[in-house]
């Protein structure tokens, strides 16, 4: 049972040690140059606002305790009973990606997701975080030193 612990403590060390935190700016640049800038008509800086507000611009981030048995993935903290299939809980798999996928520092794959979900007709309201911190609100500051 110690041996089990243990390794579930280094596990945990090494997806932390791993994981790639953008910055503001960074995730800035990534994004526009992948097309979301005015996406669904949505701006650079409601992207840059849901992904500090969901993941703190974590890649590995997840959350697996929504109420609803399922859990969320990565940088847009992607939902997998609707966007990505977890093997754990039923999923409309909406992306057609395996939720793991979004745990990784390669975000491209996170975005083609996010661009997705924004294409329902929710919109960006699907991110509780944004709704709570974004919509509506002056996101000036989200890209003010960016130099875009």
């Amino acid at each position: 049972m110690r041996s089990i612990l243990i390794l579930s403590l280094l596990g945990c060390f090494f997806a932390a040690y791993e994981a790639k935190i953008f910055s503001k700016c960074e995730l800035a640049r990534k994004l526009k140059a992948e097309g979301m800038d005015g996406f669904h008509g949505y701006s650079l800086a409601n992207w840059v606002c849901m992904a500090e507000h969901e993941s703190n611009f974590n890649t590995r981030a997840f959350n697996g305790k929504n109420d609803n048995g399922s859990s969320d993935y990565g940088i847009f903290q992607i939902n997998s009973k609707w966007w990505c299939k977890n093997n754990s809980s039923p999923s409309a798999n909406a992306c057609n990606t395996m939720c793991s996928r979004f745990l990784d520092d390669n975000i491209s794959d996170d975005i083609a997701c996010a661009k997705r979900v924004v294409k329902d007709p929710n919109g960006m309201s699907a991110w509780v975080a944004w709704v709570r911190h974004c919509r509506n609100k002056d996101l000036s500051r989200y890209l003010a030193s960016c130099n875009l």
